[in-house]
């Protein structure tokens, strides 16, 4: 079983996977950085407010748990992270992002989780997602787990195990973003494509603001 993890280290921990994979260039990352990725408002459920004591302690639970080190280069005037993922739990690239995204955003279903890795890592279809999830579910200490299907859904979702229990469901109708695949079952019209396409164009433009930002912030630690 992987270690159990405060919120605040799974957060710290998310971002630092989803800004390796979705930008290398500014990783690793220093406190500051860090903090801006924790509160992010886009992309993150629940949106949160870190200061730098919150996000100081979750490196040192990680570093405990041996899924954090410092990594500061020659000359660098902050304090630089990096995750420990690949060498501590052998997690690949696709295992990384998917993982990314079910800490920093909540349970997902396969379909939400491959529209949300697009810009870290690409998953040919559906069932290239769903493989991977069933990898990391046979896994002797296993790193996902498949949640029932609730009430109003037609899709069961997925989450990650570095908390004490998965989170309880509750019933009502599902997410709009729920159903990102076609379902014929369902008699709710489907979106046109072109619509989700430009749905999904907006919400990275945010994504690369809020980036754009934290980098400009950063150039004056």
């Amino acid at each position: 079983m992987p270690d159990q993890l405060s919120p605040e280290s799974i957060r710290v921990l998310g971002v630092l996977m989803e800004k390796e994979l979705a930008t290398p260039d500014y990783y690793p990352m220093t406190l500051n950085a860090l903090k801006n990725g924790c509160n992010q408002k886009s992309s993150r459920d629940p949106v949160v407010s870190y200061g730098d004591g919150e996000v100081e302690s979750a490196i040192s639970e990680l570093k405990r748990a041996h899924l954090v080190g410092r990594a500061s280069g020659a000359g660098s005037r902050a304090a630089k992270y990096r995750h420990a993922m690949a060498e501590h739990l052998r997690v690949n690239r696709e295992e990384r992002a998917v993982l990314a995204v079910l800490m920093l955003r909540g349970p997902q279903t396969a379909g939400e989780l491959r529209s949300r890795t697009e810009r870290m890592v690409h998953f040919e279809d559906l069932d290239a997602v769903t493989s991977l999830l069933s990898a990391l579910l046979s896994r002797e200490d296993p790193l996902v787990v498949e949640l029932p299907v609730q009430p109003g859904r037609k899709e069961a979702r997925w989450v990650h195990t570095f908390v004490a229990a998965p989170p309880v469901e509750t019933g009502g109708a599902p997410e709009s973003e729920a159903h990102v695949g076609n379902d014929v079952n369902n008699n709710t019209p489907t979106p046109p494509m072109s619509l989700r396409d430009e749905v999904a164009q907006l919400r990275d433009r945010v994504d690369r603001l809020e980036e754009e930002l934290a980098r400009f912030r950063n150039q004056f630690e």
